[in-house]
C-alpha cells in the first residue's frame, strides 16, 4: 500500500499520518544528485532537508554531487566539506551548464561514471537515495546497489524523458527516448521504494512499470517555513528595493518552459496603469531572458537570493504566482506552491485545470486560477487584487497557510520521507 499523502487535507479520500517514526539501528545511505546546496535549485534544498534530517536520526549520510554550480557553472564550491552532519564530496568535470542537451547528457554521464568508481571504495552503503537530476543518475544508483547489496530509494522529482516529449524536444520514438524509458523501468523494478510528489506523477510511472506497491505520493515541502510570518512593515526585502506600499505579485524559482511566464508578463505590460503593481521575478533558467526582454516599467528581475534570507523575500510578495506548463501534469510538479503557502501568501496560478495545485484550490479558498495565454482573465484578476480590500487577500493568504500546518509543514513532510527511506533497512 502506498504510504500516506503529505498535505493529507488537500487530496479528497487520503489520510495522512504525522511522520513518526520508530527508532532504527542507524545506517548508512549514499545520495546521488548533480544538485546540492549551496546550489540554489529547488531539488538540492529538498535533498538538503532530507540528508540533515536522517543525520538527526542517527545515520551516516554521504552525498556525491556536482562541484559547480547546476545553473551556473562558474559558481565553484568545495570538493569535501561536512555539512550539518552531512558527509558531502564534489566531483569535478560534472556540471556544465544548462546551454544544449548535448552538454547537460556530458555532464551527467561524466558525474555518474565518477561517482560509481568513487562509491566502489564506501565501506558499507545500507542504502542508495537517488533523484532524478542527472536523469541518468538512476542508472548509477543500480550500479552501486549491486556493488554494496544496498537499497534503492527512487525520489521521483521529475520525469523524463517525458518532458523531452512534452515540450517538442525529443519524437516519442526516438532512440534517447527508448533508451530513457528502459533505464526508467530498470531503476523502477531495482528501487524498494518509489516516492513521487502528486497523484498525476504516480499514474504515469505506473503506466511505465506497475509500481503500485511500492510507491508513496509525498509532495515536498517549503525551503522556508518561518515559526511567524514577516509583516511587510517589517521586511528589510521590501524596504531595500522600495516595495512599502506596493502591491508584490512575485514569481519565485526556475524559469524554464514547463513553467511559462508569458501570460504574466503581457499582463503585468497591460496594467502599467496601476501604480501599486510590482511583478517581481526571482531566480534563473532559460527563460529568465524572456523577463529581462520584457521592457515593462513594472516588472522586476532578481537573480536566486541567499537560502538564509529566503523567509524575508518570498514573505515580500502580497502575492506568488505558480505556473504549470499544459502537457507537463505528472512530469514536473508545482513546488513553488509551498513557499506561497509557507509563508501565509495566496496563489496566483496559470495553467490547465487539472493538476495538483488546483488539487489545493478544491479544499478551500487559496487563490485564483486563469489558463495559460488567457491575459485578459490574468488582467482581470490582477485589477481585482489591485482594488480589492486588502483583508480579501491577506485571507486568502491565511487558508494557505493553515492547510500547510494541518500536516505540520516542512518538519512533517519531510519527517514522511525519512520514514520511507529507513523502510525496510
Amino acid at each position: 500500500m502506498p504510504i500516506a499523502l503529505d498535505l493529507p487535507h488537500l487530496i479528497p479520500g487520503v489520510v495522512g499520518n504525522k511522520g513518526t517514526h520508530a527508532p532504527s539501528p542507524s545506517r548508512s545511505f549514499l545520495f546521488l544528485s548533480q544538485v546540492y546546496l549551496p546550489d540554489p535549485a529547488a531539488v538540492g534544498q529538498h535533498l538538503a532537508d532530507a540528508a540533515e534530517e536522517l543525520v538527526r536520526r542517527g545515520h551516516r549520510v554521504i552525498v556525491y554531487t556536482s562541484d559547480r554550480g547546476y545553473d551556473d557553472p562558474s559558481a565553484r564550491y568545495a570538493r569535501k566539506e561536512i555539512c550539518n552532519g552531512v558527509e558531502v564530496r564534489r566531483v569535478p568535470f560534472s556540471s556544465f551548464g544548462k546551454s544544449s542537451i548535448a552538454i547537460r547528457l556530458l555532464g551527467g554521464v561524466s558525474f555518474i561514471a565518477q561517482v560509481v568508481l568513487r562509491a566502489v571504495f564506501v565501506r558499507r552503503v545500507d542504502a542508495v537515495v537517488v533523484s532524478t537530476s542527472p536523469p541518468m543518475a538512476s542508472l548509477g544508483s543500480v550500479l552501486i546497489s549491486l556493488i554494496h547489496s544496498a537499497r534503492v530509494k527512487f525520489w521521483v522529482m521529475d520525469v523524463n524523458p517525458d518532458q523531452m516529449v512534452a515540450l517538442g524536444i525529443l519524437g516519442p520514438h526516438s532512440v534517447p527516448v527508448r533508451v530513457f524509458d528502459r533505464l526508467n523501468r530498470l531503476v523502477l523494478r531495482r528501487a524498494s521504494d518509489v516516492v513521487v510528489l502528486d497523484r498525476f506523477m504516480a499514474d504515469r510511472i505506473n503506466r511505465k512499470l506497475d509500481v503500485s506497491k511500492k510507491i508513496s505520493v509525498l509532495p515536498p515541502w517549503p525551503a522556508s517555513y518561518p515559526d511567524a510570518l514577516v509583516p511587510h512593515d517589517q521586511n528589510p526585502f521590501r524596504a531595500a528595493h522600495g516595495l512599502n506600499g506596493k502591491i508584490v505579485v512575485m514569481y519565485s524559482g526556475n524559469h524554464g518552459p514547463s513553467n511559462p511566464v508569458t501570460t504574466i508578463i503581457e499582463a503585468a505590460k497591460r496594467v502599467v496603469d496601476e501604480p501599486r503593481l510590482v511583478f517581481m521575478f526571482i531566480g534563473g533558467g532559460t527563460g529568465k531572458r524572456e523577463v529581462e526582454e520584457a521592457n515593462s516599467p513594472n516588472v522586476v528581475s532578481l537573480p536566486y537570493q541567499p537560502r538564509d534570507s529566503l523567509a524575508n523575500v518570498l514573505s515580500a510578495a502580497d502575492v506568488h504566482v505558480v505556473t504549470v506548463g499544459d502537457a507537463v501534469q505528472g512530469i514536473v510538479h508545482p513546488s513553488k506552491v509551498y513557499g506561497a503557502m509557507g509563508v501565509g501568501r495566496p496563489i496566483l496560478l496559470v495553467g490547465p485545470d487539472e493538476n495538483h495545485v488546483t488539487d489545493i484550490f478544491s479544499r478551500a479558498d487559496v487563490g485564483w486560477h486563469i489558463a495559460n495565454g488567457d491575459v485578459d482573465g490574468a488582467v482581470a484578476v490582477l485589477r481585482s487584487i489591485a482594488g480589492a480590500d486588502p483583508a480579501t487577500v491577506v485571507t486568502k493568504g491565511k487558508n494557505a497557510r493553515e492547510l500547510m500546518q494541518r500536516s505540520n509543514g516542512k518538519a512533517g513532510a519531510c519527517g514522511r520521507l525519512c520514514d520511507v527511506l529507513e523502510r525496510g533497512l
